[in-house]
């Protein structure tokens, strides 16, 4: 047997192993947990956790303090008193999402097409003749080029959908436009045993329609994109598998 092919083999046995004996943990893990539920994780330093890794956000540009003696008014503010409300970048303001969507369309189209063409030719320069000597068969200058075609195409196509997604998210401001106007983005992820909900959010937004409690509803968020879905067993099981989605393109009747 070639050494490559050992190789091969070794590493297959080592991987079975390893499967096999991270079973027999679990096994033993939820043989020990009978009749009791199981532990919860003890509490820990987050940034001690192997997976931990540092947040990097937009952060406003660092502005130097200006005291103004015997003043009341903060430069800078919007009101006599603090204004809550979102206006750096790095900045966190709410997101209300309320879309109720509902379409119904339909398609209908048919089309027949009959073309025929016929033409003869009776004379050539004298060199009709020697086509007939040329030709197997002989040639029949009365009818040299004739052509038919004969077409039908009929489609049907329709459309019903209603979608309703009411939630709230979190978003940062990541921008903010030289007339003033804040850019935004959020992203949420939960995930549910083996599923994992995505919510991502991006748009434009004044400040002015920042309301007082630093939420915003997504009617008054320019060029908003919304994505809302999710990735798993649950997900996967709805959609197709991978080889009849590329059959399916590939096919070409």
């Amino acid at each position: 047997m070639k050494p490559q092919t050992l190789k091969t083999l070794s590493r297959f046995a080592l991987a079975v192993a390893a499967a096999a004996t991270l079973s027999a943990c679990n096994t033993v893990s939820r043989l020990a947990s009978v009749g009791d539920g199981p532990d919860t994780t003890p509490i820990m330093n987050p940034t001690k956790r192997p997976d931990y890794r540092p947040v990097t956000m937009p952060m406003p540009a660092p502005q130097m303090a200006r005291h103004n003696p015997n003043s009341l008014w903060r430069s800078g503010a919007k009101a006599f008193f603090k204004d809550q409300r979102a206006k750096e970048v790095g900045d966190i303001l709410t997101v209300s999402i309320a879309v109720e969507n509902e379409a119904s369309l339909a398609n209908s189209t048919e089309r027949t097409r009959d073309d025929s063409e016929d033409t003869d030719v009776t004379s050539l320069l004298g060199l009709e003749a020697e086509a007939t000597k040329i030709l197997p068969q002989g040639a029949n200058m009365g009818s040299l080029i004739s052509f038919g075609n004969e077409h039908a195409t009929k489609g049907d196509g329709e459309i019903d959908r209603s979608e309703t997604i009411e939630l709230e998210v979190a978003a940062v401001i990541t921008q903010i436009l030289p007339n003033g106007n804040l850019v935004i983005a959020g992203r949420q992820e939960i995930r549910v045993n083996y599923e994992l909900r995505e919510l991502k959010v991006t748009g434009i937004v004044r400040r002015e329609d920042i309301s007082t409690t630093n939420s915003v509803s997504h009617d008054k968020i320019a060029e908003m994109r919304l994505a809302y879905g999710g990735r798993g067993s649950i997900s996967d099981l709805q959609q197709p598998r991978w080889g009849t989605q590329v059959w399916d393109i590939l096919f070409p009747f």
